[in-house]
């Protein structure tokens, strides 16, 4: 007897189903949460995030090598429009909306 399998992405505040969605892992003072967001769901998060992540005498911390779970490593490094601006200006091409991918992030915060 065959079985076919079908898995279904819904992102957890909206409740909209698509294959873009990501699982997120967010961490404060140790303790976190796990949520499955659309790219414009998280770059809204990112968003109200952000003062809060530039904050005079706030302080970039990374996940230990013993950390457990899955999720992106170190979100939140940037307001998404301030990184497109910068990859536009430093010839990568990145779209208006949607995730800025890995690598033009990773150059982004090497040049800072």
């Amino acid at each position: 007897m065959a079985q076919k399998v079908v898995r279904t992405l819904v992102d957890d505040l909206s409740g909209e189903e698509s294959d873009e969605i990501t699982t997120n892992t967010i961490l404060v003072n140790g303790a976190g949460v796990e949520i499955d967001l659309t790219s414009e769901n998280y770059d809204r998060l990112l968003e109200l995030l952000n003062p809060y992540f530039h904050a005079k005498g706030a302080r970039r911390v990374r996940r230990g090598s013993g950390a457990k779970g899955k999720g992106h490593k170190e979100r939140g490094r940037g307001d998404s429009s301030e990184i497109r601006a910068w990859a536009r200006e430093n010839n990568y091409e990145v779209t208006d909306r949607g995730r800025v991918p890995a690598r033009i992030r990773e150059a982004y915060e090497e040049s800072r």
